[in-house]
């Protein structure tokens, strides 16, 4: 190790470190060329270890960030564009905003799957009351490998109870999520976290350090050696060695972030803060470097006096440790008193440990000597750290998917075993195995904690209106086309907001992708930012933010597996009206059962085809933009009229999941009937987009056929709701509780299997 000890940096500055050195960090030769020619002089190891953090691709989106600019940023109802806090801010009107952001702990939850799903959700969190808002709600998006394995139980089990334990106690709901299955992510799962908070308009908190001068703190928790270059272990491929990275997962305590929680939002209330960033990845390193460089100022740090867990920590383990509950603030001069006293009462850590300059450098000082000097502005996003444009290529796996032979699917005497089949498969079957470990119903907002809607529904207190949630993504649509995969995302979120009653307003997303350096890869990742943007401009839902994670591949000896490309949509809506709260389950006997959007009996990828057939590679399903705006305008017109009891959306499994999951809700079956002329597997269980059910009172059908012909939307009326069971073509199947065990239980008793 190399480190800087001399106080007069003009007679004896340091000793330097090697390329070497700067290549077993994670940086590139061309990248210490860059910071020798910064700092005109070579680098020390401390130096060096605060640009390989701060320059990962975790910290500085260097394979990313120019395809990102590219996304639509801006809308009427955002108060900060992406990327100038750290979470996206919504104005809902009557002077209330909402904070809300995703983010990815892939690499550390395939190490130590019970931590690092624990302080995903607790990091999360921090970037919301970070801003001075209370966070709310909380979402997931998950992604395991093969449940038979035992290795995916394992992890799938310790990422449940880590989000879990964190959210439970830290006392925020987890309304929402998704669980998909895939041997793609057998050993590199994709662990995706919501958090959304409500702030008042105008009583924000920026992550800026204005005011030379003004004393910097760090508060919260002691600073420990865990999670020390955990961006750098984010920023590289997971290997047969990856768990030696151990000390690069973070520890996590919700009850001390619950205590941070509240002295920090009473902190706020004091008017005494002008800045505050939570220490994520890159610790004291990156909140110090972003807060400056935003602001245009500098700061001197004094590590020494930063409150440590452990004896004897050097000053780059300090600088770069990841421990979790600690933020940075910079407060006005005079105001320190007052700050103390509210963390002396919240019994939390609260120690000035430097001064903002109006130098633009950082000063990192240990014990009165010097040991590293920066230009915060050379470190971040936006400003020195390099920016890259990858080569790409068309992938391969493309010209199977153009050799599908939709003959070679042939329609099968049994359908009826093979919708049981389907309806228990771990993908489709009920996730209660997950959501029973998660509180759900505390803060007592949540409007679908015994209802079920295609999205999460929060009750705003003291306001009618409420939240829509989701997140959405169907990897495999992304990986047979990522630039309509990306745009069925982002529609399929659309669409379950719609479903629910809500209109959507902005989005923030969670990029997971393979390594930038493939350029396959990289192929799929610029096109499915082309969708998505696509998408997200044709329904005005910006982005405000998020987070991309590449690197999401297992390396075993000389090949390495890409997980599918998911770029994982997290998505906000607003009920103006929460009584416009629609959910799936039938409401009255003799409703009438109506399908909406285009029929298509195409034989594309679907579950069905891949779980009966065991074909990965056909074409995407049906999906056309200008038809699922027409299907989401129609929805909230039906629902602002009051004209359908229920509303679900069509996604895996197809309309027979569809049907299902409404009965199921219920306890009600159906009577319908299929138009003639369509394969009757191909009709129930093909995924074609744009596409939901609605139940209609039969005195309302009039009314609601004429908002369907008057926007163009195709539909078909199939039946009606009643008795119990299901019949489809005048043909008894089976009763709704026969499939309500399979759909409910079957992942629980894989799950509970050794």
């Amino acid at each position: 190790m190399l480190s800087l000890h001399c106080v007069d940096k003009h007679n004896c500055m340091m000793s330097a470190a090697t390329k070497e050195t700067a290549k077993k960090l994670g940086l590139s030769e061309a990248e210490y060329d860059r910071i020798v020619e910064i700092l005109q002089r070579k680098p020390n190891f401390t130096e060096l270890s605060i640009y390989s953090v701060m320059w990962s691709e975790h910290c500085s989106y260097k394979n990313s960030i120019q395809y990102l600019k590219k996304l639509p940023r801006s809308g009427s109802r955002l108060l900060v564009e992406a990327g100038e806090e750290n979470a996206g801010l919504v104005d809902l009107g009557d002077g209330i905003a909402c904070a809300f952001k995703i983010e990815s702990h892939n690499h550390p939850s395939a190490i130590e799957p019970y931590q690092g799903a624990a302080t995903g959700v607790g990091g999360i969190h921090r970037d919301i009351f970070t801003m001075g808002a209370r966070p709310i709600a909380a979402l997931n998006s998950l992604r395991f490998g093969d449940p038979e394995l035992a290795h995916t139980r394992h992890l799938m089990r310790g990422v449940v109870k880590g989000i879990g334990n964190y959210g439970n106690s830290f006392g925020v709901p987890t309304v929402g999520g998704e669980v998909y299955f895939d041997p793609c992510y057998n050993q590199n799962i994709l662990v995706n976290a919501m958090s959304v908070g409500i702030v008042e308009v105008g009583k924000t908190i920026s992550a800026r350090a204005d005011g030379p001068g003004n004393p910097v703190f760090i508060v919260g928790s002691a600073t420990g050696k865990d999670g020390i270059h955990g961006a750098t272990f984010a920023s590289a491929d997971l290997t047969e060695n990856s768990s030696q990275d151990l000390p690069a997962v973070q520890v996590g305590d919700p009850f001390q972030e619950k205590l941070l929680l509240e002295a920090t939002l009473e902190a706020i209330a004091t008017n005494q803060i002008v800045g505050m960033q939570d220490m994520g990845a890159a610790g004291i390193t990156c909140s110090t470097s972003e807060m400056s460089a935003k602001s245009g100022t500098g700061m001197k740090i004094w590590l020494d006096k930063v409150p440590t867990r452990q004896s004897n920590m050097q000053d780059w383990e300090i600088l770069l440790s990841e421990s979790q509950e600690r933020m940075l603030l910079v407060v006005k001069q005079g105001g320190e008193g007052e700050l103390q006293k509210i963390f002396d009462k919240w019994d939390l850590e609260c120690v000035q440990i430097g001064e903002v300059t109006n130098s633009g450098t950082l000063q990192y000082y240990m014990n009165g000597e010097l040991r590293a000097e920066v230009p915060a502005h050379s470190l971040v996003l936006g400003g020195g750290a390099p920016v890259y444009d990858r080569e790409y290529s068309r992938p391969s796996y493309f010209n199977e998917i153009a050799s599908f032979n939709p003959s070679s699917i042939q329609e099968s005497k049994d359908i009826k075993s093979l919708a049981k089949k389907l309806i228990s498969s771990p993908t489709i079957a009920s996730k209660k195995w997950v959501y029973e470990q998660y509180d759900k119903m505390v803060r007592t907002g949540t409007m679908t904690s015994c209802k079920t809607a295609d999205a999460a529904l929060v009750k705003l207190k003291n306001s009618n209106k409420a939240l829509a949630l989701t997140v959405d993504c169907n990897s495999a649509y992304v990986y047979l086309d990522p630039y309509i995969g990306g745009m069925i995302a982002v529609c399929e979120a659309a669409r379950n907001i719609a479903c629910s009653g809500g209109k959507a307003v902005a989005i923030t997303n969670c990029l997971n992708f393979g390594n930038p350096y493939n350029p396959e890869v990289y192929w799929q990742f610029v096109h499915a930012l082309k969708g998505m943007g696509e998408a997200c401009r044709a329904l005005d839902t910006p982005v405000t933010g998020g987070n991309v994670s590449f690197y999401n591949q297992t390396v075993l000896q000389d090949s390495a597996e890409p997980v599918y490309p998911t770029p994982t949509i997290g998505m906000l809506g607003v009920l103006d009206d929460a009584s416009n709260m629609t959910t799936i389950d039938w409401k009255n006997e003799n409703d009438l059962i109506i399908l909406l959007g285009s029929q298509s009996q195409e034989i594309q990828y679907c579950e069905y085809i891949r779980q009966i057939f065991g074909v990965k590679h056909a074409p995407a399903p049906y999906f056309s933009l200008d038809e699922e705006l027409k299907l989401h305008k129609a929805i909230h017109q039906l629902i602002d009229s009051k004209l359908i009891e229920s509303a679900h959306d069509v996604s895996e499994g197809g309309l027979w999941v569809n049907l299902m999951e409404s009965s199921m809700e219920a306890m009600i079956g159906i009577d319908i009937r299929l138009p003639e002329g369509y394969r009757k597997d191909i009709y129930l269980f093909n995924e074609g987009q744009g596409r939901a059910v609605v139940s209609i009172n039969p005195q309302k059908l009039e009314q609601a056929q004429n908002i369907l012909n008057q926007l163009a939307v195709p539909y078909f009326q199939m039946g009606t709701v009643g008795g119990d069971a299901i019949v489809i073509d005048g043909e008894r199947w089976e009763s709704v509780g026969e499939y309500v065990d399979l759909y409910q239980n079957s992942l629980g008793h894989l799950m509970e299997s050794n």
